[in-house]
């Protein structure tokens, strides 16, 4: 994508910890102008996990860029009051407390709508605002669980369902789902006039990703841990060790990877493996294993690069940058951060490199965003020092 299409967009966050803030920093990058509402007292609590560089923690620098900080009391009757003037002139306001929390502090829906009829609304929760579970606390653990994604990894049925690497709830299941609903809001909003109330659920956002696998339940399969063709069944589509104990990606799912597959690491294959029963699957799997542990990653990666097998390296987080394909395409960047030094970032792949801006200091920003939504200075003084 070129350009920043977003340009205009003015976007309040009151949101915390990742989706919330991946998702804004993902408008962001598309030039919404994202102003980070946070308590004066201690902001975003992802200020402060380690580790950390000049005092920002890496997670917090890295789903916080292109945004400025407002340090704004919303348990204040003057810092309400603020925001709510703010909302008049603003298009999205993104918040992923609690459901109701709101509507307690005096900024629900019903009140930002009616000082801005066009206003968006994202309310991002574990569980939704409405169910059994709306006053439920949660982690992605738990929301990926009781969505069925975690039930869905591990080599066997019998085995204890493998924690995944990355925070699927949180970023995918509601970071994404968010962006998403917003872009389509803000264009529905150019047709009504009328802005939305969006409702969230980060769980029900990690479910939608069991959907073709839904679909196989429906047809009578019940693909769990171990017994489907996409999670660990066939020999043909899985992870294997490698000589210095790294791992290869295999995914020769159709015939031709297959036999090239074979081919590269000096096997006598046939099409018939790739549905073979189950117990010739772990014979066979068993097979290739032996195979790929007489070689490092790197050497057979460099073998198999001569055929078209569907057969990639299992990187590590240091190895990410160097790779070629992720060069090739600018996938990260270092960003100028200041006093902080220079900051590594990733790209997403909707957003721009340039003219990106570190992630901001609690109320750096303060002045200028409500000078920006017509305070005036003794209003500004009023709010940044309170007495």
């Amino acid at each position: 994508m070129t350009g920043r299409p977003l340009d205009g967009i003015r976007v309040l966050d009151l949101s915390r910890l990742l989706p919330g803030p991946f998702l804004t920093m993902v408008l962001g990058d598309l030039g919404a102008d994202v102003v980070k509402v946070e308590d004066p007292r201690v902001g975003d609590y992802m200020r402060a996990f380690p580790p950390a560089k000049g005092g920002l923690s890496g997670r917090f620098l890295a789903v916080n860029r292109n945004k400025r900080s407002l340090a704004l009391d919303l348990k204040a009757p003057a810092g309400v009051s603020a925001l709510l003037r703010m909302v008049e002139r603003a298009d999205v306001v993104v918040e992923s407390f609690r459901p109701g929390v709101m509507d307690r502090l005096g900024v629900g829906y019903a009140v930002l709508s009616a000082r801005n009829p066009k206003i968006v609304l994202c309310s991002i929760s574990g569980y939704g605002a409405t169910g059994p579970y709306v006053d439920k606390a949660g982690h992605d653990l738990n929301y990926i669980g009781l969505a069925g994604v975690l039930g869905m990894g591990a080599e066997a049925r019998d085995r204890k369902p493998a924690m995944p690497g990355v925070q699927i709830a949180d970023f995918a299941g509601g970071g994404l789902w968010s962006a998403t609903a917003i872009l389509a809001a803000l264009l529905g909003r150019e047709r009504t006039g009328k802005g939305t109330h969006l409702d969230i659920s980060m769980t029900e956002g990690a479910l939608a990703l069991l959907i073709a696998e839904l679909g196989n339940l429906d047809c009578g399969m019940n693909a769990t841990r171990g017994t489907g063709m996409l999670n660990g069944a066939l020999a043909c589509y899985g992870v294997y060790r490698t000589a210095d104990g790294k791992f290869l990606s295999v995914g020769a799912l159709e015939p031709k990877f297959w036999l090239a597959f074979n081919a590269g690491i000096g096997r006598a294959g046939n099409v018939a493996e790739i549905v073979a029963p189950p117990d010739k699957q772990d014979a066979l799997r068993a097979e290739i294993q032996a195979i790929l542990e007489r070689k490092t990653r790197d050497e057979w990666v460099a073998q198999l690069a001569a055929h078209d097998c569907c057969c990639e390296p299992v990187l590590e987080l240091d190895e990410l940058a160097a790779h070629p394909l992720h060069e090739a395409r600018d996938a990260f960047f270092t960003m100028d951060g200041g006093d902080l030094g220079p900051l590594q970032q990733l790209r997403t792949p909707v957003g721009v490199r340039d003219h990106s801006t570190p992630a901001p200091r609690l109320g750096q920003h303060s002045r200028d965003v409500l000078a920006d939504y017509g305070f005036g200075a003794d209003e500004i003084a009023a709010l940044v020092e309170p007495r």
